[in-house]
């Protein structure tokens, strides 16, 4: 008796020509609607579905493979005599491959006009029971779900006569992750409409292995995201230089989170997450001029983000500086033959196309997993804002917006001293924000910026002890979120120093 396949798709890629494959291998082919339309009209004999079960489609095709002939003949293990005595009295024929892919419920829902009718529509029964049945029977059964495996599949077929154990095994394995995905989307949507939120589906494929994590010891792998995203390293180009590391896909994700608030002509330096130069310009060759000179010493080993094609003049300012990577949206051909010379150098391109999409945020921690949106949000720094008796000019606030932007990109407690549109000092993840403020302080300090400058911090400051500080380095003007029951004590503090402090109501630490 010859073998048989029961082919059911909606993915259509390669499917003539593996049916065919298997027909010149003296297969039989059973097939359901617009899979034996299509197989027919390329002159493959198939027998329909009806034919086997003795039943015809009903409900719109939504019963149609629902059948003892068609499960019987799929779940049959063949190792017992009682199962293959039971389907010679029923009169049913044992089915040793079954190819299907589900319904495109993703692409349906993905749609902006879908309906619910539609997308319930776009579900699928028959696939799933098929698939199932079929990986559960994998020593006996083929389930090929994805139109990769056809030709490996054909291969053994026609070299051995028979698909190996593990082929099989690993087959199985692939559809019940299809039937997985698959309900996982299905549930994902049908909970939004229910309003059900206490569960979490996560997907992700593997995009690459990575040869440790944060230390030698520890082993580490990067997952990307299954739809492309803006400002994303899963799905940046990677024109030059080593494979990426586990530190190097942390820090290069912080500098894109930087560049996404910036609309000018920006440069961001960071280390270990931190921004330790950045600046807006005119041009892409002054912003990174100045983010550059904003800190010599720490961009040693860094990475640089622009929001600009990286350009020759841009590149070889770049050129005698160690960095580990360089991040733009693209990239002159000049610049790239000069960066081609650090042949170690990691050059990425990047899609930094603006959107309005909310962007959610995982973060592990032991035994649990926490969620959030990416704090995307801008606020502009006006007079209106101003608590204190002197108010700010207008390269002030300049100089108030760029910092309020960059310090929200610092690790808490968080300070930044700006001027000119370039940070000068950047005081990062202390214990208590005097010390993150002393830090940047100095920082200006030793640079020789000793006055006109512009100090902001990510959360509010209760006493005035940093507002005294912050004056007898040069500061002139202070942003924060406010919020504290002392706020009044730095509010006085900076009204006797002579010092604008603005409150943004807005808090943005980063942990």
């Amino acid at each position: 008796m010859k073998r048989r396949a029961l082919v059911s798709v909606s993915d259509k890629t390669g499917l003539v020509d593996f049916v065919k494959g298997l027909q010149a291998l003296d297969w039989e082919i059973i097939a359901t609607g617009g899979t034996k339309k299509l197989l027919d009209d390329n002159g493959v004999k198939t027998i329909g579905i009806s034919e086997v079960t003795g039943f015809p489609e009903i409900c719109d095709g939504r019963v149609k493979t629902l059948h003892p002939k068609v499960h019987g003949g799929i779940l049959a293990r063949r190792d017992i005599p009682e199962h293959m005595a039971t389907l010679k009295e029923n009169g049913i024929q044992t089915i040793e491959l079954v190819c299907v892919n589900l319904y495109p419920f993703k692409q349906t829902i993905a749609k902006p006009d879908v309906t619910m009718e539609d997308a319930i529509e776009n579900i699928d029964i028959g696939g799933p029971s098929m698939v199932r049945s079929a990986a559960k029977n994998w020593k006996d059964v083929n389930i090929v779900c994805d139109p990769a495996d056809y030709g490996k599949v054909l291969d053994e077929l026609r070299t051995n006569g028979w698909t190996s154990d593990d082929t099989r095994l690993k087959l199985s394995a692939k559809a019940y992750t299809h039937t997985a995905e698959y309900d996982m989307m299905i549930a994902t949507y049908m909970r939004e409409k229910a309003g059900l939120n206490e569960k979490l589906f996560l997907e992700y494929d593997l995009k690459q292995g990575l040869r440790y994590g944060e230390n030698p010891h520890q082993d580490a792998k990067f997952f990307s995201a299954l739809e492309s995203a803006p400002f994303s390293l899963a799905f940046a180009r990677q024109i030059q230089g080593k494979e990426l590391s586990y530190n190097n896909i942390q820090d290069a994700n912080a500098a894109l989170n930087v560049v996404r608030d910036f609309d000018e002509p920006f440069c961001v330096a960071l280390k270990h997450m931190n921004p330790c130069g950045a600046a807006v310009g005119k041009t892409i060759e002054e912003a990174w001029q100045a983010a550059y000179e904003a800190d010599t010493v720490s961009i040693y080993g860094g990475i640089v983000a622009v929001n600009r094609t990286l350009t020759a003049e841009v590149a070889a300012g770049m050129k005698p500086i160690f960095l580990e990577i360089v991040i733009a949206p693209s990239y002159t051909p000049e610049a790239l033959e000069i960066l081609a010379t650090k042949k170690n150098l990691r050059v990425m391109e990047v899609d930094m196309t603006r959107s309005d999409k909310a962007i959610p945020q995982f973060i592990s921690v032991n035994g649990g997993m926490l969620a959030q949106k990416l704090d995307t949000q801008i606020e502009t720094v006006t007079s209106d804002m101003c608590v204190t008796k002197v108010k700010p000019t207008k390269a002030q606030l300049d100089d108030l917006n760029f910092g309020w932007k960059i310090v929200k990109h610092v690790k808490s407690n968080a300070i930044a001293v700006v001027r000119d549109n370039h940070t000068i000092g950047v005081g990062a993840g202390q214990t208590n924000r005097v010390g993150s403020a002393e830090i940047a302080l100095k920082e200006a300090q030793a640079a020789g910026f000793t006055e006109g400058l512009i100090l902001a911090s990510d959360g509010f400051l209760p006493f005035g002890d940093t507002v005294e500080l912050a004056a007898r380095y040069g500061v002139t003007a202070i942003v924060q979120p406010g919020g504290s029951i002392r706020d009044e004590e730095s509010v006085q503090k900076a009204d006797e120093l002579g010092i604008t402090m603005i409150f943004t109501g807005v808090r943005h630490f980063k942990h």
